[in-house]
């Protein structure tokens, strides 16, 4: 496995940021790591790639442990910390190469390496710039292609996508995918829309003990704290709106706009053949019916409050 993590333990002074936590990140795997803030993820990475060292228990990195072998650690490592370091007086690809350099690079495998990320991370117009005249979301996209730059196998991301605009979201987005096809991607976000399209997985840390841990559609499976939503359009509006409360598990009915409704089930719940039946024997005319799953941001806030 590319990250184990067995035990961790981080105390400063009286603080006790990472209790006892342990997981495993296999190659090729993505996994979005999400917490409230404080709750131990930057802590988390800072020791899987050497920065910090534990309090307590193990950590390895391409088979590498922490304590031990941490500059075969570094090696092993692409990581774009949460407060992106950059030397604003270099220019785009000065920096790169001197980044490259950094790891061993040289010659014409340390310009086509630069020239490689420059395009894959989309810095083909900023690169003749000095860092400091980018905006931050260019800036996030010199980090990125920083942690990408020397090919580790595992990559340590930390907000990656902070500062980005939608259109730059996708551009990266695509990046981490591709990357995740041969490497290890840890990393986290407060965007659950990010994590939902390109996590293989979601780890849920919270005041520094991991409260959830598997696929998205497992953890939503699990989830209990949000009832089952179903949106049921009818040919203009009810009559009577309170017979869809007669169905068996409703508990709720609200008018979203005319002739759409939406209605709240007992979690577990699976209301859309009653609702049909209903409409066929009170003669309605139903033209659509969908069931919204528990999205992330329900289940976040359902661990972690």
């Amino acid at each position: 496995m590319s990250i184990r993590v067995q035990n961790l333990t981080k105390e400063y002074k009286q603080q006790r940021a990472v209790d006892q936590i342990s997981l495993t990140v296999q190659p090729g795997e993505i996994v979005g790591f999400l917490g409230p803030n404080g709750a131990g993820k930057s802590t988390t990475m800072k020791i899987a790639t050497g920065y910090l060292q534990p309090t307590d228990g193990t950590v390895e990195v391409n088979g590498f442990d922490v304590r031990t072998h941490s500059m075969d650690v570094r090696r092993s490592v692409g990581y774009l910390p949460e407060h992106n370091p950059l030397y604003l007086d270099l220019y785009v690809r000065e920096y790169l190469r001197f980044a490259g350099a950094l790891h061993g690079l040289g010659g014409a495998e340390l310009s086509r390496r630069v020239a490689d990320m420059i395009e894959r991370v989309g810095l083909g117009l900023e690169q003749h710039k000095r860092i400091g005249q980018l905006s931050k979301g260019y800036r996030q996209r010199v980090g990125l292609a920083q942690a990408l730059l020397h090919n580790p196998p595992v990559l340590i991301l930390d907000e990656p996508t902070t500062g980005l605009d939608p259109n730059q979201l996708a551009e990266i987005r695509q990046v981490i995918r591709e990357a995740g096809r041969d490497k290890t991607v840890l990393f986290s976000t407060h965007i659950m829309q990010e994590v939902e399209a390109i996590c293989d997985r979601v780890v849920i840390i919270n005041r520094g003990h991991i409260v959830a841990d598997g696929p998205l559609s497992q953890l939503r499976s699990a989830s209990t704290g949000a009832g089952v939503i179903v949106v049921a359009e009818f040919e203009g509006d009810l009559a009577n709106p309170a017979v869809l409360s007669s169905v068996s598990g409703v508990e709720q009915v609200d008018r979203i706009s005319t002739g759409q409704y939406r209605i709240t089930a007992t979690p577990n719940t699976d209301l859309r053949a009653a609702i049909f039946r209903l409409a066929a024997d009170q003669n309605l005319t139903l033209v659509g019916l969908r069931q919204q799953e528990n999205s992330l941001e329900t289940i976040f806030k359902e661990l972690t409050q």
